[in-house]
């Protein structure tokens, strides 16, 4: 019979696992006797989980992580709600004590290990008996998968690895959902009567691999398209004539936005995201509002209007046959041409110059987000990734992920990875896998020596200051020296230009610590 370790490694091939991402604990040792695919290391279990989703979001196919008991698991949890707000398919395994010594609360041990993580995955369990162990991994890969995606995790003692059990059954499904034919005759029929029709794009289109057929119906039907409050991944190529610009998360702001407008489709995204407190209607009272989405929470969420459940591709596909061609007359989204000086909007606007063909944006700089909308461009599909949940130290290991598909089975497109120095500092021990790895990463910072961001938040509560902000003294080049990486730091525009074209012609990973003003 084999053992649960040989099953494991079957169910692993058969959902198409090609590497594993780790930091090794001893509870989990015997899992890699034999490995048949590489280790990926990282220094800190934040950075190995967002490698992963990274790896999962680029790839379109599940991740598999293995994290140590309860200690390496706690360590991982900022990113692995991140990876359940980006819906990326992560698979997580952990180390646990052997059974035997359980009841005896032994070293390095996870005391209800299935409650930790949630309520961030999706599935969580410790199997009842080793045996169990390769079926729980297949239901956790087939949930993982099912849309929405989003991770899972699977405790599994250390000494069920070598116990003997029965090979399971490894299932071949299909999850993709269809949308009702009903509910796409009610969205066309929404955009058919209107005057001024609205598309708001969010993640969810991305996920679906929805860009081509968001591009098609925008254009038969005359949309406007909007990019949805804290879109995680691109939505609609920003230098498109119907691309109309950012919702912010302020409702009223979402509201005024969208006023001229008379019918609005939401799709891939809720209803929406906000950051602070709002009044008054979610959008303009005299339009219509339907939303598309695979999610069935954000349906559950809607304050008003309609939606419809399901694969959002397949969704604007079919729509895009439905509904009625017009001309469009909506606003188009201007981009702006900075004075040169070391502010975030210059830098970014020499990156939309500079940047190879086909480059991706990884992208953590609050502070730089709205100068990024407003200079940077993302105009191909699978050009740009974020972080869905708003906590930091993502996007850093995130872009090594991205990377590594790009390096190993994608295109072998240049990976940009614009970063805050406090967001960096996150997940900065990142920077060694990059180099273990030798991605070709260009890490930028935009150094502005301060929690930034929160710093101008803080207006919204009517605070003139915030303690604990000042970044002040640190010093991205020694760091990234320290862990192998060529570095150099940029004071003023003379160099800029200079500095962009090296990191981007480098095969290596490199890092540029660039002095905001």
């Amino acid at each position: 019979m084999p053992t649960v370790r040989d099953a494991a490694f079957a169910v692993f091939e058969h959902f198409g696992v090609d590497r594993l991402f780790g930091n090794p604990g001893s509870t989990e040792l015997p899992m890699l006797k034999g490995m048949p695919f590489p280790y990926v290391m990282g220094l800190n279990e934040a950075v190995v989980v967002g490698l992963a989703d990274g790896y999962a979001r680029a790839s379109r196919k599940p991740a598999l992580v293995n994290l140590h008991s309860a200690a390496g698991t706690g360590h991982s949890l900022g990113n692995l709600f991140t990876a359940w707000k980006n819906n990326a398919p992560v698979v997580v395994t952990a180390g646990q004590q052997a059974r035997s010594i359980l009841p005896f609360d032994p070293f390095l041990y996870a005391e209800r290990p299935s409650e930790f993580p949630r309520p961030y995955v999706k599935y969580s369990v410790e199997p009842a008996r080793a045996e169990d162990v390769p079926q729980a991994l297949i239901r956790a890969f087939v949930t993982a998968l099912t849309p929405p995606m989003g991770p899972v995790f699977v405790s599994i003692p250390v000494d069920d690895w070598e116990r003997e059990c029965e090979m399971p059954g490894l299932p071949d499904i299909d999850a993709l959902a269809v949308p009702s034919a009903t509910g796409i005759e009610r969205l066309a029929a929404m955009l058919d009567r209107a005057e001024r029709p609205a598309l708001v794009l969010g993640t969810g289109v991305a996920n679906a691999g929805g860009w081509n057929a968001a591009i098609a119906l925008a254009e038969k039907a005359g949309c406007a398209v909007f990019a949805a409050p804290y879109a995680a991944r691109e939505t609609f190529p920003e230098n498109h004539p119907h691309f109309a610009g950012f919702l912010n998360a302020w409702r009223d702001q979402i509201r005024d936005a969208l006023d001229p407008f008379d019918a609005i489709l939401v799709a891939g995204a809720p209803v929406f995201t906000y950051h602070v407190e709002g009044e008054g209607p979610h959008w303009p009272e005299h339009a219509k509002l339907m939303a598309l989405s695979d999610d069935p929470q954000h349906l559950a969420a809607l304050p008003g209007g309609g939606g419809v459940l399901g694969d959002v591709n397949e969704g604007l596909t079919q729509l895009c046959e439905r509904t009625n061609a017009r001309d469009y007359t909506g606003p188009t989204h201007r981009f702006i041409k900075p004075e040169a000086e070391m502010t975030a909007a210059y830098v970014l606007s020499r990156v939309a110059e500079l940047r190879p063909d086909g480059a991706i944006v990884v992208e953590e700089a609050p502070t730089a987000r709205g100068p990024e909308h407003q200079t940077l461009p993302i105009v191909r599909e699978g050009g740009f990734y974020s972080c869905a949940s708003g906590g930091l130290g993502y996007s850093l290991p995130g872009a090594l992920g991205v990377s590594m598909h790009e390096k190993n089975g994608g295109k072998g497109d240049k990976v940009i990875a614009i970063l805050g120095d406090g967001a960096a500092m996150y997940t900065i021990q990142g920077l060694f896998t990059a180099m273990q790895e030798g991605l070709p990463v260009s890490f930028l910072i935009m150094n502005n020596s301060a929690y930034a961001a929160l710093m101008g938040f803080s207006g919204e509560f009517g605070m003139n200051s915030v303690p604990g902000c000042d970044l002040t003294g640190l010093d991205f080049v020694n760091m990234a020296n320290g862990q192998g990486i060529a570095a150099r730091r940029v004071d003023d525009v003379g160099q800029l230009d200079e500095a962009l074209c090296w990191s981007f012609e480098s095969s290596g990973p490199t890092l540029l610590d660039l002095r905001i003003k």
